[in-house]
């Protein structure tokens, strides 16, 4: 799992924070206005400049994310807090325990005096959040949000947790996932005349809310979310209330813990409940909305009910290995993995490597089944941005070689097993083996703890467009000559299914077979790009760059059948 760039804060509740004043934030306090239309923060409007784009702006530097850029990216990660006088400070370090979900926007909410106030920025955690603006942030209710997103200047006013007020209140929202149907919601929003200040699919279900009938609070949230289509785990933050809700299938993971004080505490994974010493109770259900005030925990389900769909790449690549995800420890899943591959693809080696960090655990359980000793063969800096000048004299695969070191040692004279979690495009493996080669190994075997991918993701997870997929357009034949390995396997599909036992049908697989569970209602379905339609920003060729064509096997007939 990629590591975020910056060192862990070595901060607990009520300690000094550092100061650091280099990234510039948005902070806005949010008070109801009764009779009022929707109205949205103003802090959502702000141009906000960090170092990084400053950065982008003034020189030209090199984008080399390449293992990043390579990889489905998890858009965002989410926690809720109610019943915690330091709520502001258990959300910032339950925050940073899911940094490895989205590294590049960060937000909170909190409550106090019947106030909603949000702080929102650019960057890391750690990068949005010092001491003083926590001091900003009192009260014993909050949530906070992690945002993955493309580059581009509507970044910040789509930083979560967006806080929007209306007739009846204020209310503040984050959102993990994605919406098939957010284009056919909006226009219709937008004809009865709803004014939209974001891109964000999220902002669709605030307006959902305002303009319901349903009394009291909560059961508007269920209106809204009756209508949604797609992958939804939400948390909602009111002047009294904290409701956490998941869509019917389950797409997202969303946990619940509480902690000794009776604080209870929504994440996305355990390991956030981890470190704030929360202790696991168990998953919010598909479909279900769990309301928390002071008089507890109640629990409704939305309506119909569906068959579960929990996403399988969380145990792949995007959850952290100490985290158990849909009830499962990713740990054993991905050594489990290694295991399958080790019996199923087998090969005569010296050692066997991980591409660090998300291959690592897959690695072991390779090397232990295959009674093969596992090496740190290459070292992953952790201590690189996105951009980095490179020098007038081009070096060959720059971007990689600044993020991996080999290591002679390991690799000299030896045959070599690779263990890597996934293949996307396939330029970054490429990029790998050429090092492996180049620091002296004799022989390059990959093994891949995935099925192929073959279809982009509608679900919340950013993805190329099938035709960018290397393994929608090769058979392993012919991705094993572009990679340029000796060998290449991938975890057959038919085993991976095998492994989860009486589980396996409660897994989305889309991306591996191509059958979604919710087709999507639209010819092009939203991705996580920031550039959309608004009338605001962008051109129309950033518009389309944003957005991912629907699958050419799913017919202008299937579409309309799903609706």
């Amino acid at each position: 799992m990629a590591a975020a760039a910056a060192a862990a804060p070595s901060i607990s509740p009520s300690s000094h924070l550092h100061q650091n004043n280099t990234n510039k934030k948005t902070t806005h306090l949010f008070s109801p206005h009764p009779n009022k239309p929707l109205q949205f923060s103003p802090s959502l409007k702000l141009s906000t400049t960090t170092t990084t784009t400053k950065a982008l702006l003034s020189c030209k530097a090199t984008q080399f994310d390449d293992l990043g850029s390579d990889k489905p990216r998890e858009e965002c990660g989410v926690v809720g807090i109610f019943g915690d006088p330091e709520a502001s400070r258990l959300c910032y370090l339950a925050l940073h325990a899911l940094q490895h979900r989205g590294q590049e926007g960060a937000g909170m909410v909190t409550v106090h005096d019947h106030l909603l106030k949000s702080i929102t920025g650019v960057g890391l955690v750690s990068d949005v959040f010092n001491q003083s603006k926590l001091d900003q942030l009192p009260g014993s209710s909050a949530i906070g949000h992690v945002r993955y997103s493309t580059a581009g200047s509507s970044m910040l006013k789509n930083v979560q947790p967006f806080v929007a007020g209306y007739r009846f209140g204020s209310v503040g929202v984050a959102h993990n996932g994605n919406l098939v149907n957010y284009r056919s919601l909006r226009a219709t929003l937008e004809d009865t005349g709803s004014i939209f200040n974001t891109s964000s699919d999220t902002e669709v279900v605030l307006h959902l809310i305002a303009i319901s009938k349903a009394r009291p609070f909560f059961l508007r949230i269920i209106d809204a979310c009756e209508q949604l289509e797609g992958a939804y785990s939400m948390v909602f933050l009111t002047e009294d209330k904290l409701v956490a809700v998941r869509d019917r299938h389950g797409f997202r993971p969303l946990v619940m813990g509480r902690r000794s004080n009776g604080a209870v505490v929504f994440a996305s994974e355990t390991c956030a409940l981890d470190l704030i010493e929360a202790t696991y109770e168990r998953e919010v259900n598909p479909g279900e909305v769990l309301v928390v005030d002071k008089e507890g925990v109640k629990s409704m389900c939305l309506l119909p009910h569906c068959e579960r769909k929990a996403c399988v790449f969380e145990h792949i690549y995007f959850a952290q290995p100490n985290s158990v995800v849909f009830g499962r420890s990713v740990y054993e899943s991905r050594r489990e993995f290694g295991e399958i591959l080790a019996t199923e693809a087998p090969v005569d080696c010296d050692v066997v490597i991980a591409v660090p960090d998300s291959g690592m655990v897959a690695a072991l359980g390779y090397a232990e089944k295959a009674g093969v000793p596992f090496a740190q063969g290459l070292i992953r800096s952790h201590y690189v941005g996105r951009t980095f000048i490179e020098p007038s004299q081009k070096i060959r695969d720059f971007g990689v070689k600044l993020k991996l070191a080999p290591v002679r040692a390991v690799l000299e004279g030896k045959r070599v097993v690779v263990v890597d979690d996934s293949i996307v495009r396939g330029t970054t493996s490429s990029k790998i083996v050429r090092l492996l080669k180049e620091a002296g190994a004799k022989e390059v075997h990959m093994r891949i703890a995935s099925p192929p991918i073959i279809g982009s993701c509608y679900y919340g997870v950013d993805t190329p467009s099938s035709e960018e997929l290397i393994s929608n357009r090769m058979n392993v034949d012919e991705v094993r000559n572009f990679i340029g390995c000796d060998s290449l396997a991938f975890l057959p599909f038919a085993s991976l299914k095998n492994m989860l036992g009486k589980d396996s049908n409660g897994f989305c697989y889309a991306c591996f077979s191509g059958n979604y569970p919710v087709l999507p209602r639209e010819l092009k379905v939203k991705r996580v790009g920031d550039f959309v339609d608004d009338g605001l920003n962008g051109s129309v060729k950033s518009i389309d760059g944003a957005w991912v064509q629907v699958p050419k096997n799913q017919t202008l007939e299937m579409l309309d059948q799903a609706r």
